[in-house]
């Protein structure tokens, strides 16, 4: 006699790492919503505790931990590039519109991405879209098409650079999407 099939197996445990995650996000929410209400009345807190449980089940829902993780610390250096190159290339797009001497040659570019589609690359196109001279416009398995101000520039390159310097705050994880 053939005994009844086993169960299908269950959906795996959350990792030690999607644990804390979804920790991290909770106390968040958590401060967030103490920011938000400034109060530790006893039905202010269970009120936050409730809505806390529900944002953080959406964001692991929405945005699960194995499409990416963050290093702070290398975010906190890509800032003040960031900054720089935005006010270096703003001066560029600035000098190009008032002096017509200056070459202006318009038109697209594709730049193959390393970035899977997905958390890393969306954040790749939000801030590479915040920089004067280049923005993204279309994008497929292989990478982001761009409308840039002046084609002769090396504007792949640059932007290759700019994706390496991500790479280093952010793990892109799964593709997804």
């Amino acid at each position: 006699m053939n005994p009844d099939p086993a169960p299908p197996p269950a959906s795996p445990p959350p990792s030690d790492s999607g644990r804390r995650e979804g920790f991290a996000r909770a106390g968040a929410f958590f401060v967030l919503w103490m920011v938000l209400m400034q109060s530790v009345k006893p039905g202010d807190l269970a009120m936050g505790a409730f809505a806390t449980g529900c944002a953080t089940w959406a964001s692991l829902r929405l945005f699960p931990p194995a499409t990416g993780e963050l290093h702070f610390g290398a975010l906190l250096k890509l800032g003040p590039h960031f900054v720089w190159e935005s006010v270096v290339a703003g001066i560029d797009v600035a000098r190009r519109v008032f002096d017509p001497r200056l070459p202006l040659r318009p038109g697209f570019v594709k730049c193959p991405l390393d970035f899977p589609p997905g958390f890393a690359r969306n954040t790749f196109a939000t801030i590479t879209s915040l920089m004067p001279g280049a923005v993204p416009i279309d994008g497929d398995e292989e990478g982001l098409e761009y409308h840039c101000l002046d084609t002769s520039q090396p504007v792949v390159e640059q932007l290759w650079k700019e994706e390496a310097l991500l790479a280093r705050a952010l793990e892109a994880g799964k593709r997804h999407g």
